[in-house]
């Protein structure tokens, strides 16, 4: 009786085991045959983002951007969410936030984002780098720069220098950043 019990424990747990294993086989070939994951493709699969480095029956590697490798279910890429950043389209919108303080000529502050995006290399002409003023808040005049670049590979570069090139150029035509201020009444 009590081997009647184990065997039947250990049947249903190979063929828990093995339906993982095939459910990862079955969907390693359909992402193999529809090509909807390639190896040089950006991707994010949940919080997981990276370069896909290899695909093999069973699962597909990702090295993240701290270059670990991580092996990744093929199942997760065929039930779960994933965003492929190059499937058919390597551009990609950045957008940058930038509130100024209140009182700061808008007008001014438009046209230097808009010449800030226009004379950085990695903007592209089209589509076109767009200015828009979001929002009254409650510290700043709220803008944004929405510019496109051609590759995600430039994405933080772009950025950062995007940044650097917004805050000198502030600096020079003395347009104020604004930072969250409190008004205390005693």
């Amino acid at each position: 009786f009590c081997m009647d019990k184990l065997a039947a424990a250990i049947t249903v747990g190979l063929g828990v085991g093995l339906q993982e294993i095939f459910a990862n086989f079955v969907s390693g070939l359909i992402i193999l045959f529809e090509r909807q994951i390639r190896v040089g493709d950006v991707v994010t699969v949940g919080d997981i983002s990276g370069r896909v480095t290899g695909i093999q029956m069973r699962a597909t590697t990702i090295t993240d951007w701290d270059r670990k490798e991580l092996i990744i279910p093929n199942k997760e890429f065929v039930t779960g969410q994933v965003i492929n950043w190059s499937l058919s389209d390597t551009i990609l919108r950045l957008v940058i936030p930038v509130g100024i303080a209140y009182g700061s000529n808008t007008h001014l502050a438009y046209d230097t984002l808009l010449a800030v995006a226009r004379n950085h290399p990695n903007v592209l002409d089209e589509p076109a780098p767009t200015v828009r003023f979001m929002a009254f808040g409650a510290s700043s005049l709220d803008f944004e720069l929405r510019v496109f670049i051609p590759h995600i590979d430039f994405l933080l570069d772009t950025k950062h220098e995007l940044h650097m090139e917004i805050d000198q150029q502030f600096r020079a035509a003395d347009i104020e950043i604004a930072f969250p201020q409190r008004d205390i009444h005693i």
